[in-house]
């Protein structure tokens, strides 16, 4: 049998090191049975934040930090995969159920709950707390050209 060769022996070496480093899945610090997901959905991005139940927060995400550039971010397909990575960070967590809180009137605020749920977590209550102005301040003059 030939003797190997050091660039095989250095390929096995990074082979095994990917697999011992890849295969030791990630132990949560703290585990939280439920929390509270607030997601404000813009015209331009849409954000998702994970708090436990007394506010703190534990994780977050937005459209711009998955890499959606200009009008992208604000698509429900954006909104989606935020609340996709939101969902799956929360069951690795061993959330169980969740309240949701949606500001904004952006297109992202039914997709993220929607793919949040796949993960199996059950959503107890849904509060639009959308802050809606009454009256505010007077409105510009008409532009005469």
């Amino acid at each position: 049998m030939p003797k190997a060769t050091t660039q095989e022996i250095k390929k096995e070496e990074v082979i095994a090191e990917a697999e011992t480093k890849g295969a030791a899945p990630k132990v949560p610090k703290k585990k939280v049975i439920s929390g509270i997901l607030s997601i404000e959905a813009t015209f331009n991005n849409t954000k998702v934040l994970f708090a436990d139940k007394q506010g703190n927060t534990l994780f977050w995400s937005s459209a711009g930090s998955l890499g959606f550039r200009g009008a992208k971010k604000g698509t429900p397909f954006a909104a989606g995969k935020v609340g996709d990575v939101i969902g799956n960070k929360a069951a690795t967590l061993g959330v169980k159920d969740a309240d949701v809180v949606v500001l904004g009137v952006g297109s992202g605020r039914e997709p993220a709950v929607r793919a949040f749920m796949a993960h199996g977590i059950e959503i107890t209550s849904i509060a639009d707390a959308t802050p809606v102005p009454h009256n505010g301040p007077k409105p510009k003059k008409p532009r005469r050209v």
